[in-house]
């Protein structure tokens, strides 16, 4: 379901329409007063970010603790940025944002990385048919290519046929690092297709069903096994960040990781992206500064 600039315009006009939405989803029944226990009896400060109770008088702040907390951004800049980084399956760089929002780069930077913790979930064990695979992430530099390649991030990643993703920016691609991930994000008794790389080798051990296919002999499908479906989720992350956002440091990479993995779990969804992370907007995510 598309959720259009004219949706987003009709339902967040101002930021007393913003406002209002966050309340709403903070405390859906209203609310319950604190102080003196009395349901469904705020109602909004003019000029504020507040709620008071119409009995004691205590106040709420709908954006305390969530990824708005102590910005001087308005609301309804956060949640536009909220929705070209929703409608876009290429991610939006903090550039694009600076010159949509009409805010210096550095406050563009940050509010895109609040974002993207709305959209780091755990979508639960992986089970049935599931496949693995491991990428790398950075620039192009002289000398080896491909697995072992100097200055690159190692991103492995999991996918359950028909299902959600799973993937994790790791320090290496050892065992401990690309088995473990297998081990703690898929069921016992699952499927798991891989191709050739000897930390797999552990798949077999430990109650899943391997599959392998030799990519070094150019063998890229036998019966039910291949890596098609993880490649693409891969390649995807791969050309999004590479044309999108050009650099992405280690450290922030995960960040990133989990945006595309959020898309591609809710790639089917009946709600539009920009409504499921819209509702996700009270949760107490933002580090209190």
């Amino acid at each position: 379901m598309s959720f259009t600039l004219n949706d987003f315009q009709a339902q967040f006009p101002d930021e007393r329409a913003c406002l209002d939405y966050l309340f709403s989803v903070r405390w859906p029944n209203g609310g319950t007063c604190a102080e003196c226990g009395k349901k469904d009896c705020f109602y909004p400060i003019l000029k504020r970010r507040s709620y008071s109770c119409s009995w004691c008088g205590f106040q709420v702040y709908p954006t305390a603790g969530t990824i708005f907390h102590k910005s001087t951004t308005p609301l309804v800049s956060w949640f536009f940025a909220m929705f070209l980084m929703s409608t876009s399956r290429n991610g939006v760089a903090a550039k694009e944002l600076e010159r949509q929002l009409g805010v210096t780069y550095k406050t563009a930077w940050r509010m895109a990385h609040e974002i993207r913790k709305l959209m780091d979930e755990d979508p639960g064990k992986l089970k049935g048919e599931v496949e693995a695979d491991e990428t790398y992430i950075g620039g192009i530099r002289p000398g080896k290519r491909g697995r072992g390649a100097a200055g690159k991030t190692p991103v492995v990643g999991i996918v359950q046929r028909g299902g959600p993703v799973r993937a994790k920016a790791v320090a290496s691609v050892t065992t401990s690092q690309t088995f473990g991930n297998i081990n703690q994000n898929v069921e016992r008794g699952s499927e798991v297709y891989t191709d050739e790389l000897p930390v797999y080798n552990y798949v077999g051990k430990f109650g899943f069903k391997h599959g392998v296919v030799n990519h070094g002999v150019k063998e890229y499908v036998k019966g039910k096994a291949h890596t098609n479906t993880i490649e693409g989720f891969l390649s995807q992350l791969k050309r999004s960040i590479d044309g999108t956002h050009h650099h992405v440091s280690r450290k922030h990479l995960q960040k990133y990781v989990n945006e595309f993995a959020y898309r591609y779990n809710h790639r089917f969804s009946s709600a539009s992206m920009f409504e499921l992370m819209s509702a996700r907007t009270g949760l107490q995510l933002s580090e209190a500064a």
